[in-house]
Order: structure tokens, then sequence, then C-alpha cells
């Protein structure tokens, strides 16, 4: 099987389907968004066509400027405005760009170039990616942004197991990092200890802490195996459910469009992610092959993140679900993961750098 009859379904049924899914959604749930979405929608396809056609090589020329680059971006965005306690965007008058979504394929290319260049034989040649990485996780810590810091973590440690790294090495970092834990109650801010809390026992503060995941429970439920029907829903469209079109946006579909509704989109999302691992497994450029890895473990942890706590299975942290929640910042940052995917899959193979 070529990559080209690889391409056409992994392009005409996940992408497609996610994003008719999305904007079905906004107009019923939150029309006077439904125009907004289908501009970003648009981009979104213009800048997925530019990057499937720019050969996926030419990044590793530019990393270190893309480095410096993403570093001054989230620098910037503690310039822009407090929305909630949390200063995660910059805003350009017409539009709102939260840089920590923006920059993750970036991210994706800046490890993958370091991984396939700086292979890792040892525990200081571990400790490189990491170091490498830091400096991200602080500052969209410091904004505070958990969720994506979860998600950026899910990037690295997928990277570097897929390296080849030895299992012992795995095995230390893992006992490592439980043995952290602890102390890393210290430093989280006290409504992200509450909603820790609240995760555990969510009756405990029905209406304070634990309130957003009971709604969503209650929405996802009440929409039983049918839904309740586009623009019926009681929880999303009497605004019960907190950030219906965007964090919760699962359990705003799951009440509309019930059982059935979210086991479409959850099959969307694993076809769109195997047809990721297809291309990965047919891709000779090891280069290409993390970036390919790297957009997997980005999309496969922000759904999982996502699903389990609109299901209650999760704390809440504040995660988009790729191509169905509401915003530009992170449907242009999915479709430039897919532009790459898509480069990567047409010039995977040894030939002379091109720029089509």
């Amino acid at each position: 099987m070529s990559f080209r009859q690889l391409i056409s379904p992994f392009i005409c049924v996940p992408i497609i389907g996610l994003c008719a899914v999305s904007l079905f959604l906004i107009a019923t749930t939150a029309p006077d968004l439904f125009w907004a979405q289908a501009v970003f929608f648009f981009l979104g396809l213009i800048i997925l066509l530019f990057f499937s056609s720019i050969d996926f090589r030419i990044w590793l020329k530019f990393k270190n400027f893309i480095y410096i680059v993403t570093i001054l971006i989230l620098l910037i965005s503690f310039l822009g405005p407090e929305v909630r306690g949390s200063t995660r965007w910059i805003d350009l008058g017409f539009f709102r760009l939260q840089p920590s979504e923006l920059i993750k394929p970036f991210l994706i290319i800046i490890m993958a170039a370091f991984l396939s260049e700086n292979p890792i034989t040892n525990l200081p040649s571990l400790l490189k990616p990491i170091l490498l990485l830091f400096p991200f996780i602080f500052l969209i810590f410091k904004q505070p942004d958990l969720g994506n810091v979860l998600v950026y973590l899910s990037i690295l440690a997928s990277l570097i197991i897929l390296s080849g790294i030895s299992w012992v090495y795995i095995l230390l970092s893992f006992l490592g990092i439980t043995g952290l834990l602890p102390f890393f109650w210290f430093i989280l801010k006290d409504y992200q200890k509450q909603r820790l809390l609240s995760f555990l026992n969510p009756q405990q503060d029905p209406i304070g802490a634990g309130y957003n995941s009971l709604q969503a429970v209650i929405a996802i439920g009440s929409g039983k195996i049918m839904g309740m029907g586009l623009g019926r829903g009681t929880q999303s469209r009497l605004m019960f459910l907190p950030e219906y079109h965007t964090d919760f946006v699962f359990a705003s579909l799951g009440e509309v469009l019930g059982f059935l509704g979210g086991a479409l989109v959850i099959l969307l999302y694993l076809f769109l992610l195997y047809k990721i691992l297809i291309i990965a497994i047919n891709t000779e450029n090891i280069f290409g092959k993390f970036i390919i890895l790297g957009v997997f473990a980005q999309l496969f942890s922000q759904v999982f993140i996502n699903l389990g706590m609109n299901l209650g299975l999760l704390p809440i942290t504040g995660i988009t679900l790729p191509l169905i929640s509401y915003g530009g910042s992170s449907i242009i940052s999915t479709f430039i993961d897919l532009g790459l995917v898509i480069s990567v899959a047409s010039y995977h193979k040894k030939s002379p750098l091109v720029i089509r």
C-alpha cells in the first residue's frame, strides 16, 4: 500500500468528520461562535496545505531559531490579559492567541531534531532532552496551564521511550518521578489542589470545586443512547455545564448525540491515530519518524485527558479536544501537526531536499 493511498482516507474521513461534528455542535450550543469556528477551520486547512507541501527535513536547518522564537512567544504571553487567574493569551485585537497551544508542533520539531541527532545511550544523554524541554515546562506551569504541561510531558516521555532507551533507565526515571510526586503537591496553586481533592470526592463541594465534574457527568448521562437531539441539551443550552464549547465539549456532545455520537467521535480519533501510526511504521527517516510519533503522543494525550475529565475518570484540567473544541489556537496547532505528518509521508524517502 502506497503512502498516497494511506493519505486519502486519512484526510477525508477522520479530519472532515471531526470538523463537521464540531461545527454542528457549535451551531446548536453556541451559534454566535459558528462563523468564527468555520473561519478557523478554513485557515487551518490552508495551513495544513502549506506545511504538507514543504519537505519536513527543512525544519532541521531552523531548529535553533524555532527554539528561541517559541521561548520568546511564551514570555510575551505573560504581558497579555489575565483571564480567570491565568496569563496564557496574547490579545491581537481580532483574535486571542494562546501560545502554549500554538507552539506544540514546533516543540515536536525541536524534540525530534534533538533526539534524531543525539541518541540516548546513557544517563547524561537522557537528561539532555529533559533540560531542553525544561524552559517550556516552567513557563507554561507559571501561566499557569497544568493541562498543557501534562501534554508536553507526555510528548517528551513518549519520544524518549520510543527512541530505544534501555528499560533500566525508564524504570529508574519512573521510580524517581514517583518519589517526587508528594513534593509536587506543595507547588500547586490552591485551586489546583481543590480540583484534585474534588476529583476524589466531587460530592464534597457540589457547587464549588466539584461542580464542573458533576455537571459533565450529568450531561453525558442525560444523553443516554440516542441523545436529546441537536439544540435540545438542557445542561449546555441553559449553561449549567461550564465551558460547554471548549473543555467540556465532549459532555455537551454526549448530551445531544448520546452514546452513539460519543462512540462515533472516539472511533474517528482511533482511525486518525491508527493512520498516523501506520505512516510512522513506514517512515524511513528517523527525524520524520520522531515527528509523527510526537504528533501521535500529543493527540492521544489530549484526547485521553479531555475524555477522562469529561467522564469523571481524571481530575479537571484545562485541555481542548482536538478539532472538536472551539478555539483558533488549538485548531491551527492541530492542522500544523497534520500537515507535518502528511509532509513526512510524502518526503520520507531518502531523496534530495526540495520545497514543492
